[in-house]
């Protein structure tokens, strides 16, 4: 059970990690497997993540991931209908929160990482709009993990929007789950369930 959870975190992390800065003329495939050869490598090396040390693994997630990721639409995605209500205090809080949230329920992973390498399998275009799905497999020791990325193009460059783990959509799983708790208590509510979270994640680490 405990293997299958590491094995379950460390997919989830590697989604998060292929990521790179954001660049005009670099295709989703290259940018994908390009920035997931530069993160495995850095969390196989680097002795501080591998103890599982917080702070390293926020410094390369900030460096590595952000970047390339456009957090305002997965936050405006995952909190649903309600972010138009939401005022610019509440959606920097929203996103912040967000964010801390995944960096610590994730960051554990990156200690699992030993002999992964990521492969990109296919592109795929989604019809009637500019995003594409790259699909991709993370391979080790043991079954291939598949992963498929959602990205768009702003500005010019191609950036993540939403990550595919074992067929859940990781932005519509926590769409779910925010979506109970703005039912009953609204966007108020939903930070403070974040900052809970975040606060008990952190007491953990």
């Amino acid at each position: 059970m405990l293997k299958a959870l590491a094995t379950a975190l460390t997919s989830l992390v590697l989604a998060f990690v292929a990521a790179a800065p954001a660049r005009a003329d670099v295709a989703p495939e290259a940018l994908v497997k390009q920035i997931s050869d530069e993160v495995l490598q850095a969390a196989k090396t680097d002795k501080a993540i591998q103890a599982g040390d917080i702070t390293k693994i926020i410094e390369l997630v900030d460096a590595k991931v952000m970047p390339s990721v456009n957090f305002l639409v997965m936050t405006r995605s995952a909190v649903g209908p309600q972010w138009r209500a939401a005022t610019p205090e509440q959606r920097t809080q929203l996103q912040g929160e967000f964010k801390t949230l995944l960096v610590r329920v994730y960051s554990g992973a990156l200690t699992q990482l030993k002999d992964q390498t990521v492969q990109v399998t296919k592109t795929l275009p989604v019809q009637g709009s500019t995003q594409v799905i790259v699909q991709s497999e993370v391979r080790g020791s043991g079954e291939p993990i598949k992963l498929d990325y959602r990205l768009d193009k702003f500005d010019g460059a191609w950036k993540i929007i939403d990550v595919n783990v074992g067929g859940i959509w990781l932005v519509q799983s926590y769409r779910s789950q925010f979506g109970q708790v703005l039912a009953s208590g609204g966007i108020e509510a939903l930070i403070n369930r974040l900052a809970e979270q975040n606060k008990a994640n952190s007491a953990k680490s």
